[in-house]
């Protein structure tokens, strides 16, 4: 039974204040009113506040450089290493900042394959932020809290901030993970998907030494159990795309891909929910009820959720538990997906809305990772931002990109899987000028790919990125399939398309190691 002696003994804490363990979610969301941590809105929700930080912080994520993991790491501005000296003097510095705190504790698991999960602790000094780790991660029965024991422990401080010239910090705000200690200390930002991305991280350096790929990307089961992966950066479309009524959401965000198949690394969505709409997503609208957290989302003086609204930020988000979907697959496990998918947000507005991809292509652009940062999703990003993250998913990613392409590589051969690049960002121009694709397209697109509408299909291949995009697809007219079609002057689509092209290429320089095959499936060098 979890104490307040054996937490302080596993921990070195000296925990004097009150301590809940385990609270039901109706408990948490009292606890959190009374506390005057935020609002119960209209629909039953809780709303949050998280002040200064809207979104994630990667410049104040920290690994810390020890001898177990220090040959392992892929160290760069990703990955930042911390001296061991400066973690334990932080350490030291939130154990004495809890010690006479009011605590909320967590347990729980990381993945909902009992093959594969991480037992972990998440011990919280607000009640919100509780709440929201037990809706994200897999909340374990009452018999398996018997012998839960965690192996790693997130604590989350936000009313702590550091010191840089003293602790050691690039600011206030830290995120620092300890492979020795298995402990990530969080504090200085209320943004409580630091929480959930920092134990992604430390799965993604975990499941590979188990054989098994860890994924930032969305599944879902069609009716006769095949599996789909949609991989993607946030506000690519992972969350929506996934929500599929024809289709049994497996999860939205992180999976792990193990010889069994694929497992949910969470047991909650994470929904960015600006503009959300009943008509458009109904299903994540209809999730947000009693025990969702919202982040950041705007009320009015009813207390109704206004998702258009952007004052406090563009990253507003909806945290609830994977059950709130209809039809959900619970636990989230399903079986070697059939087809893969990858979401690109292109700002540059070039991009075919959907191209089935060879084999060495997929593998270029899932080391490519092209998309766009979204507003708000990170600090001081406030437009969408053109960029590349390696594996769809490079702030998370500990270990060197070569590994996961590798192991995806190795996936997608051995169970044939077929693989679609989907754009999901602008099409008739670049960012202001053009608009996002629209949703109902992209779904008509998605569902082809799954149906197999497109197996038979005839593909014209791009002439400057090599991409076979489709002739027809069921309910998307022609011309939106062919991007240059889209725009006003054809020749300013040329120009936009061949400085994109040019971006891939510098960017793919670094990956000196890949065949030339893989290097030769991306953009040609002239038009």
């Amino acid at each position: 039974m979890l104490t307040q002696t054996n937490i302080n003994q596993e921990l070195g804490l000296s925990l004097q204040g009150t301590i809940h363990h385990n609270l039901t979610t109706a408990q948490l969301v009292e606890k959190a009113l009374e506390r005057g941590e935020g609002d119960l809105t209209s629909t039953g929700a809780f709303r949050a506040t998280t002040g200064k930080y809207t979104g994630r912080s990667p410049k104040d994520k920290f690994i810390v450089d020890e001898p177990s993991i220090r040959d392992h790491i892929d160290w760069g501005n990703v990955n930042q290493p911390m001296d061991s000296k400066v973690f334990d003097s932080l350490f030291m510095k939130v154990k004495a900042y809890l010690q006479e705190k009011e605590v909320f504790i967590f347990d729980g698991f990381a993945g909902t394959d009992p093959d594969y999960r991480l037992p972990i602790r998440v011990i919280n000094e607000e009640a919100w932020h509780n709440l929201f780790a037990r809706q994200l991660f897999v909340r374990p029965s009452q018999e398996e809290l018997k012998s839960h024991r965690p192996s790693f422990t997130v604590i989350s401080v936000p009313g702590l901030q550091a010191d840089p010239e003293t602790d050691g910090t690039r600011s206030e705000t830290f995120i620092a993970v300890s492979f020795t200690h298995r402990v990530i200390l969080i504090g200085g930002t209320r943004y409580a998907g630091e929480m959930k991305k920092s134990i992604f991280s430390v799965m993604n350096y975990l499941l590979p030494e188990q054989s098994v790929m860890p994924m930032h990307c969305s599944a879902n089961k069609g009716k006769d159990g095949d599996t789909a992966l949609f991989f993607g950066l946030s506000g690519t479309g992972k969350t929506t795309l996934s929500a599929d009524p024809d289709r049994s959401l497996i999860g939205d965000d992180e999976h792990g891909w193990s010889d069994n198949g694929i497992f949910n690394i969470e047991g909650g969505c994470y929904a960015k929910c600006i503009g959300l709409s009943q008509e458009k997503e109904p299903q994540i609208w209809n999730a947000i009820r009693f025990g969702s957290v919202l982040e950041n989302v705007v009320l009015d003086s009813f207390r109704n959720p206004d998702y258009d609204d952007n004052t406090l930020t563009e990253n507003t988000r909806a945290a609830y538990p994977v059950e709130h979907i209809p039809g959900a697959e619970i636990p989230g496990i399903g079986s070697h997906p059939g087809v893969i998918i990858f979401l690109t947000a292109d700002a540059f507005g070039v991009l075919p809305p959907i191209s089935k991809l060879t084999p060495e292509q997929a593998m270029y652009h899932f080391l490519s990772g092209y998309t766009s940062k979204l507003a708000g999703t990170e600090r001081g990003v406030t437009q969408p931002e053109a960029t590349f993250s390696t594996c769809f998913g490079a702030p998370f990613l500990p270990r060197p990109a070569g590994i996961y392409a590798e192991m995806l590589g190795n996936k997608i051969a051995k169970h044939q899987a077929k693989v679609y690049l989907v754009n999901t960002g602008w099409s008739g121009g670049p960012y202001g000028v053009g608009k996002r694709m629209k949703l109902s397209y992209t779904r008509s697109m998605v569902r082809a790919a799954l149906d197999g509408s497109l197996d038979h299909a005839s593909f014209t291949p791009d002439p400057i990125f090599g991409l076979a995009i489709p002739d027809h697809c069921p309910e998307v007219p022609k011309e939106v399939l062919q991007p240059r079609n889209t725009w006003e002057d054809p020749d300013a689509y040329d120009l936009k398309a061949s400085e994109l092209a040019e971006r891939f290429r510098q960017n793919f320089w670094k990956f000196q190691d890949v065949s030339e095959s893989i290097r030769q499936a991306g953009p040609k060098e002239k038009l």
